[in-house]
């Protein structure tokens, strides 16, 4: 698994589009669509509800984004100490 990967997710999440979220990566948007994929197929678990306009997260895919922004604050933190 690929920290980059992940820090897709957290966009996608943040924007709660995938086109909205390729854009503010700079990247097209079937390519993070792809690695977004490629990420639920490696968990084994379906992170994302694909809608027309919006995605929502799964169960899955709420703790997956918790659990990152939990690990992110405390990996800042232990940076800033």
């Amino acid at each position: 698994m690929d920290i980059r990967v992940l820090r897709y997710f957290m966009a996608v999440t943040r924007e709660e589009s995938i086109s909205g979220a390729a854009e503010s990566l700079h990247m097209t948007q079937p390519t993070l669509s792809r690695q977004l994929m490629d990420l639920e197929e490696e968990i084994g678990k379906k992170l994302l509800i694909r809608g027309n306009r919006k995605i929502t997260l799964t169960e899955e895919g709420m703790l997956c984004a918790s659990g990152l922004r939990r690990f992110l604050t405390w990996w800042i933190r232990q940076r800033l100490n």
